[in-house]
């Protein structure tokens, strides 16, 4: 049985990037279908707005265009697209900071605002949030690669540099600490 993502095997994807490199445009739309609810759930994974992580998978898709000649061929084609989108993810939160800090005055006597009870919902976000920032880096990557993104465990473990059987394990064992964790929250 082999890997597939988004009905397209994993050896499928690796051809599809090296026709795009070559300058072929229908081998971008194959790619680009296959590869943006992937892109998406990495940045919803974040907890990212909606809008805000559309905006950054058409920002990495950019990106992996005027870097498309430094892909190597014949290496997992996932793990390249999410070292892009962590760079593109980063540039946008030094850029949200460096807003931020420009932007700092206090508003005194302003009113509150309304709270919207889709927003209540958002503490069970952030309790899961905070109960992933929890775990171990490498189990809190194992988790997110594989089931959050999709990613398939020898993805992951090519992705991190391990064994499949280590990224199984290490998936299991976060899964199982962020049970814990959420059950003592």
């Amino acid at each position: 049985m082999s890997d597939t993502i988004c009905d397209h095997p994993v050896d499928e994807l690796e051809g599809l990037m090296r026709r795009y490199q070559q300058g072929d445009a229908a081998a971008f739309d194959r790619i680009f279908r296959s590869m943006t609810g992937t892109l998406r759930g990495y940045f919803l994974a974040r907890r990212l707005l909606p809008e805000k992580a559309e905006d950054l998978v058409q920002e990495t898709f950019l990106q992996i265009h005027r870097a498309r000649h430094t892909y190597q061929p014949g290496r997992p084609v996932r793990p390249w697209f999410l070292g892009v989108a962590r760079h593109v993810y980063l540039m946008d939160r030094r850029a949200a900071a460096t807003l931020s800090r420009r932007n700092t005055q206090p508003l005194e006597g302003a009113p509150e605002p309304a709270v919207d009870p889709a927003q209540l919902k958002l503490g069970d976000r952030q309790r899961v949030g905070r109960a992933v920032s929890g775990l171990s880096e490498g189990n809190r990557q194992t988790l997110l690669m594989h089931h959050v993104w999709g990613m398939s465990f020898k993805e992951v473990a090519t992705a991190l540099g391990i064994r499949e059987g280590a990224a199984k394990v290490r998936s299991h064992r976060a899964l199982r600490d962020l049970r814990l964790a959420l059950e003592e929250s």
